[in-house]
């Protein structure tokens, strides 16, 4: 081989292997370390930083240490080596006052006060007339965390000078729910198998589960449930906590502890006991007794998530007990490890209520007050279950002397699976921003939930994850901000889905502020697309029956509070569920402002029109159209939006690698066909009750409706 073969199969190598670098795949999430493609603000930051070391020698410090290194080198394009010490301009010095003399002769004691143990401070300041960035805490998690917050100013193109941030959670405990079976299905998963890996556990410890302790610990998110809520009793034996174990000891450095999933018949079903009744003494001593087993194997074990007396499952009920009766003999059990107990409050009378959505109230405002201090109710974010749009769970602010965690869905059941571009910040945000009027205006949910209205110090958040083994982990590439959003918001109530969206979207895709801005207005544009064309108006509940991805409204048949025609009601006269005193009265469950609000047709949103009301087909609305008309539009509004969704991420294809462009353009057109699909065949459906020609703008559908009843799916995603 002659020397020009060997320079051109060179240049060939490194031209490949430049590009194999810079495919893309969507497995770094938002931690894209990719140097800054800004030249001003790229000198500035190389400037600006020339160095970093960690005071300390944790496993948690040297976590932050590994991230600051990756993170520094990545952005700036060159290698940003370790000091020894803070004698140069741009060193950046992480610890805490205790772990080293740099960080501990600042004098920042004050200025940390307050923090707690997660809380972190990030400073410019001088040390020996040198200008240094210190990010210090009380603790180790805290400057991991405020180590993550600021490679997130580098990553968004933020100022890095005159730093002077503080930062606490205002919720204690920001856990993801795994939805994973043992067999590694996963209900409600559309990424693929689940992540954990049971049979090769403990001895081969997949490297992707650093990787998804650093994205998590990124975000602020400091648990995980690791298995289904419909919970399976094996993974309390020795085997599976043998696993469960090498888990926890990989996320400890990340601040991120291991929660299990309770089967409360565990007792009989691998305990050989006659009996899971609460009250027992030898069920009492079983659960002591399993409880100390695990925490020997994990001295960190976080506690259980129970679903009791739900959907077939067992629970307190089963023997004449209480939820609090079930509740208390867990956060017993757990108390003197520090463990904590959530209970989940999505239940519902299989004899079919006159209205599920008043179930969790019914059973659980009594209780009030009769909870362990170390347990805490979980209650969806709406009364019904994860739909596109729900007001408020009625629970929030209900129940003073309990503690309430809300449960989010992060995986997307109700809306397009991992197909639909669908990003739901501004739903949780929609939750945490309602006010309950518990005591007075002014009583969020959001403050519900970080225990400042009720004065409650135990407080937590839950999102249902979409994490599979997948390469870009979520399936859809935009279901990534979903969990990203969760875990900022977890940590920050307060926060605006704009900004997260943002955020997200530099941090993912790309700098280019106007590119940002198209695709962070997509996002904050596409649940309201969503409901529009899946269920306006407040409609909800009517998909199709088993898989939920496309449109049922005509389901009728099995159990009642499982179909379509028990929630949209819909007759000659009229649609919509009547939650008034006219009807379930459910409206009662709310304080007496929102009564007001909600229960006249004159002020009641109509986003949640047919949510509390059952109105005529006639009814006119604020456009001036009449119901049918109005319900009409919505669908295909809904439709036309999802077009201008495609075409504004066609114009992006510059800014985009080709990989992810493809893969979401791909997608989009799957969401318009899906979207034009619900469109038809709900307007056809109700149609037939209305009686009513189609406005004359409204393009008509392409089939008839026998075509969309008969209408199945074969590429939906997930496993079930």
């Amino acid at each position: 081989m002659n020397n020009m073969t060997r320079i051109s199969a060179l240049i060939i190598l490194i031209l490949v292997t430049i590009a194999a670098v810079r495919a893309e795949d969507g497995s770094r999430l938002w931690l894209r370390y990719d140097r800054i493609d800004d030249p001003v603000l790229l000198t500035a930051c190389q400037k600006n930083l020339t160095g970093w070391f960690i005071e300390g020698d944790s496993p948690v410090l040297r976590a932050a240490a590994g991230e600051l290194e990756r993170g520094l080198s990545g952005l700036l394009g060159r290698a940003i080596p370790e000091a020894r010490s803070a004698r140069r301009h741009g060193t950046v010095v992480a610890g805490t006052p205790a772990s080293g003399k740099v960080i501990a002769s600042l004098g920042l004691e004050q200025k940390l006060a307050g923090l707690g143990e997660e809380g972190y401070l990030i400073v410019s300041t001088l040390y020996r007339g040198k200008r240094i960035t210190a990010i210090t805490a009380s603790h180790d998690h805290g400057v991991l965390y405020g180590v993550f917050h600021f490679l997130r100013l580098l990553q968004t193109g933020q100022e890095i000078t005159g730093l002077e941030i503080k930062s606490r959670p205002r919720i204690g405990v920001r856990l993801l729910n795994h939805w994973d079976n043992l067999d590694r299905t996963v209900e409600r998963g559309y990424a693929g198998r689940s992540l954990w890996d049971w049979e090769e556990l403990p001895d081969r410890l997949d490297p992707r589960y650093i990787e998804y302790a650093r994205a998590n610990a990124s975000i602020g998110i400091n648990g995980t449930v690791l298995t289904n809520v419909n919970a399976n009793s094996q993974v309390l034996t020795d085997g599976y906590l043998r696993k469960v174990a090498a888990l926890a000891d990989l996320f400890r450095p990340y601040g991120i502890r291991v929660y299990l999933t309770a089967r409360f018949s565990a007792p009989v079903e691998i305990g050989g006991l006659a009996t899971a009744d609460p009250l027992a003494p030898a069920v009492i001593a079983w659960w002591q007794a399993k409880a100390e087993e695990i925490y020997r194997l994990i001295p960190d074990f976080g506690g259980f998530l129970v679903k009791a007396n739900s959907e077939g499952q067992p629970g307190p009920q089963n023997y004449g007990r209480s939820h609090a009766d079930g509740a208390n003999l867990l956060a017993d059990a757990l108390a003197p490890h520090g463990g904590i107990v959530m209970w989940r409050a999505f239940v519902y009378d299989n004899n079919v209520p006159d209205d599920r959505a008043k179930q969790a109230w019914n059973e659980f405002v009594p209780l009030d007050g009769r909870f362990r201090e170390n347990a805490l109710i979980q209650v969806k974010n709406g009364p019904i279950d994860f739909q596109p749009r729900e007001p408020f769970h009625p629970l929030f602010g209900a129940m003073p002397r309990t503690a309430m965690m809300p449960e989010f869905q992060i995986t997307q059941e109700y809306l397009g699976a991992s197909v639909h571009l669908v990003y739901l910040a501004p739903l949780y945000e929609e939750c945490l921003r309602s006010d309950t009027h518990a005591a007075g205006e002014g009583s969020t949910v959001a403050r519900v939930v970080d225990g400042s209205l009720g004065g409650h110090t135990l407080t937590a958040m839950a999102g249902v994850s979409n994490i599979g083994d997948v390469r870009n982990w979520t399936g859809h590439p935009f279901g990534q901000a979903n969990w990203y959003a969760f875990g900022r918001l977890a940590w920050d109530p307060g926060l605006s889905s704009a900004e997260i969206a943002g955020e997200w979207v530099r941090m993912t895709f790309t700098r280019d502020e106007e590119a940002a801005r198209t695709i962070s207005g997509m996002m904050m544009a596409s649940r309201e697309i969503a409901v529009n064309y899946m269920t306006p108006l407040g409609l909800h509940h009517i998909m199709y029956y088993g898989h939920h991805y496309g449109p049922g409204p005509w389901v009728d048949s099995g159990r009642a509070d499982w179909t379509s025609v028990y929630y949209h009601r819909a007759d000659s006269a009229g649609i919509g569920f009547e939650r008034t005193p006219a009807g379930s009265n459910a409206l009662e469950q709310y304080r007496p402002p929102l009564r007001e609000l909600y229960g006249r047709v004159e002020s009641c949103p109509e986003e949640l029109l047919l949510w509390f009301h059952h109105l005529p087909w006639e009814h006119r609305m604020k456009s001036g159209r009449i119901l049918w008309e109005e319900l009409c539009y919505r669908y295909d509004a809904g439709v036309r939006s999802v077009g201008r969704l495609r075409s504004e991420w066609a114009s992006l294809q510059e800014h985009i690698d080709a990989e992810r462009f493809s893969e979401v353009s791909t997608l989009l057109a799957k969401q318009e066909r899906d979207a034009r699909i619900w469109r038809d065949a709900c307007t056809l459906y109700f149609q037939t009750f209305s009686g009513k020609p189609f406005p004359a703008d409204f393009d008509p559908p392409q089939h008839d409706l026998q075509w969309y009843k008969a209408h199945t799916y074969e590429d939906i995603p997930g496993i079930e």
